[in-house]
């Protein structure tokens, strides 16, 4: 499914983002405005990350409803790219805490 690889894709930039502005709220914290601005930054782009989850689920779950279990390959292919994207999640979330 071309659209999954592309959402994925969508979904690892805006964690990379949000990863990157965590790592600036970090770097900044003598200027608490500019902190605390890439800190809400670093926020939305998790905000971005999950709304997209929310569709690759949605989208996996409907071609369960129509066509069954996906092929073997592609479900283990999305269980490691989710995994990654979990892992950098959480990455961020302790950045920022």
């Amino acid at each position: 499914m071309k659209l999954i690889e592309k959402l994925s894709d969508m979904i690892d930039e805006e964690l990379d983002d949000a990863y990157r502005y965590a790592e600036c709220s970090i770097l900044h914290e003598d200027d608490t405005e500019l902190s605390k601005t890439f800190r809400l930054l670093s926020n939305e782009e998790l905000g971005h990350a999950m709304k997209l989850h929310e569709q690759v689920t949605r989208i996996i779950k409907n071609y369960k409803d129509v066509k069954g279990e996906p092929p073997a390959e592609m479900a283990a292919l999305y269980e490691y790219l989710h995994k990654r994207q979990v892992d950098k999640y959480s990455d961020v979330k302790v950045l920022l805490s």
